[in-house]
């Protein structure tokens, strides 16, 4: 069996393995966000106390991702990716019987350093599983986890804590963590390059830059918003951490003769820059996730449940798209099929813009598709691109990297989106605000239609005109965060256009021939 499994022939058995696990992590990442509440309920704590339940897994998540080539050949790639999906399934069981806010921000944290190996090490072993030729239909399974799994978990989320228990999105980990261990048990072969190498010395210097580079960095992106950003002394002397830990992380790293992290491979234009577009991949993905359902759920009166099943439509789309583009990336080159990606996703956005308040669900499920619809011309021919050069004995560090790049895209998608809803929500409310004189016609016809119907319904007439101005006020703020959601779809449609005309001078890629060599860096 080990034979089967460590042969190119058999790839498909090794990818639904190591997959399995994947998709219950980046499941889990956005399940938990769409619940948060109902924790904070449950346990006693508060709406901004609950917010480091998530806090907590992103921080070390973050933190283990660059980290998982070197922890892959410290243990051996197969070990490392057991032993994480073995951790974040305790840690899931543990997370899902906490009774405090303490003990289940610390289980988190267990859950987040397990999970975090899991998505790089799925990408590395599926690369290696497949013959150069097709790498194209190997980041096309990649990408059903990578993809598919935060446009579902807001809707499975949605459905579990209004008909169940919060409890139970940790403790369905357990039946696909256990699935997962067998598989992998009997399935995955580590191939030479990839097996246990023997360490003389753990760069101690290099881990603790790295570790708190990133823990200050990812505390930035979830709490800026939070703290009011450098208004906050908080945030401002965690941004001195991040940036001082990262810029001293890429010294020390380059002048290691084998570093933790490989860095040196973003000299490969390639993955470079292929890194840059999965990068923004992470930033529509995961900005466009939680933005709608936030319109939807504020504006629109929809439950979690309902505002789930505005997104999952656009999960089948998206995963009928991945096998096509994994065929396309063979017969077109990848630049074109990135800047085609970008367009359509750009498209998604600005339609997404045109909301109004009568905007049903038909409309906001149709936008949904259009904005997701692109995204497997985005992350499959960019991971094929930035990998194309990437030698075997590379792979987990690249994994690694490119794993980082994307959840760094989402994070700070989501930092930037929510920040500049917040301050377009204020400027529009000024707008309108002008608008709410006496010598407004709009204005006075509404005062004067809310009016009569509050005295219609015996209201005393002077409560009832102090009531239909605030009815007014009330559809004023309405209107003018809906106005502050066109506006960020907006923003972000026209980075998306500016990235599809960069995505046009990226390396060109020719198909891998078979047996073509892969060149080492």
């Amino acid at each position: 069996m080990s034979e089967i499994a460590s042969t190119p022939s058999n790839p498909l058995l090794v990818s639904t393995a190591v997959s399995l696990a994947a998709f219950m992590e980046v499941l889990d990442t956005t399940i938990a966000n769409v619940a948060l509440s109902h924790i904070a309920g449950s346990i006693g704590a508060s709406a901004e106390e609950s917010t480091w339940v998530l806090t907590s897994y992103l921080v070390a998540n973050g933190i283990v991702l660059p980290l998982s080539g070197w922890l892959s050949s410290l243990m051996g790639r197969k070990n490392f990716f057991m032993f994480c999906i073995i951790g974040f399934t305790v840690s899931s069981i543990l997370c899902g019987i906490s009774n405090s806010l303490p003990m289940l921000i610390i289980f988190r944290l267990l859950q987040g350093l397990a999970g975090g190996g899991l998505q790089p090490t799925q990408q590395a072993i599926i690369k290696d599983s497949f013959p150069p030729e097709k790498l194209g239909m190997a980041f096309a399974i990649t990408g059903v986890t990578t993809v598919l799994a935060p446009i579902l978990g807001p809707t499975l989320g949605g459905y579990i804590t209004d008909n169940f228990s919060w409890r139970w999105i940790f403790f369905m980990n357990v039946p696909v963590g256990v699935l997962a261990v067998f598989l992998v048990k009997f399935l995955v072969q580590d191939p030479p390059e990839a097996q246990k190498k023997q360490v003389d010395s753990i760069d101690y210097i290099g881990l603790s830059l790295i570790t708190l580079g990133l823990g200050a960095l990812q505390i930035i992106l979830d709490k800026g918003q939070q703290e009011d950003w450098f208004d906050s002394s908080f945030i401002i002397l965690f941004t001195f951490i991040a940036i001082s830990s990262l810029s001293l992380t890429v010294f020390w790293l380059l002048r290691q003769k084998n570093p933790i992290v490989k860095v040196r491979l973003f000299a490969l234009p390639s993955f470079g820059m292929s890194c840059l577009m999965i990068f923004f991949v992470g930033f529509a993905l995961y900005a466009s996730a939680t933005l709608l359902p936030m319109l939807v759920q504020a504006n629109f009166g929809y439950d979690s449940t309902l505002s789930g099943l505005v997104l999952s439509p656009s999960g089948i789309a998206t995963l009928l798209m991945m096998p096509v583009v994994g065929k396309l990336v063979s017969i077109i080159q990848s630049r074109y099929l990135i800047s085609f990606g970008m367009l359509m996703t750009a498209v998604g956005m600005w339609a997404t813009g045109l909301v109004t308040p009568q905007t049903d669900y038909n409309t906001f499920v149709f936008v949904r598709i259009l904005q997701t619809i692109g995204i497997p011309f985005l992350f499959v021919p960019a991971s094929t691109l930035a990998f194309s050069k990437i030698s075997p004995e590379n792979s987990s560090n690249a994994s690694a990297i490119v794993s980082l790049m994307r959840n760094l895209g989402g994070s700070i998608g989501i930092a930037l989106v929510t920040t500049i809803l917040a301050q377009r929500q204020q400027v529009q409310q000024s707008n309108l605000a002008q608008h709410l004189t006496n010598a407004d016609p709009g204005y006075l016809s509404a005062l004067s239609t809310y009016t009569q119907e509050m005295i219609s319904l015996g209201v005393p007439t002077v409560q009832a005109s102090t009531s239909a101005m605030g009815q007014i006020y009330k559809e004023l703020l309405h209107q003018a965060s809906i106005l502050a959601y066109r506006d960020v779809y907006n923003f972000v449609a026209s980075i998306l256009v500016i990235l599809a005309i960069v995505a046009l001078f990226m390396p060109s890629n020719k198909p891998q021939k078979k047996g073509a060599p892969i060149e080492s860096h």
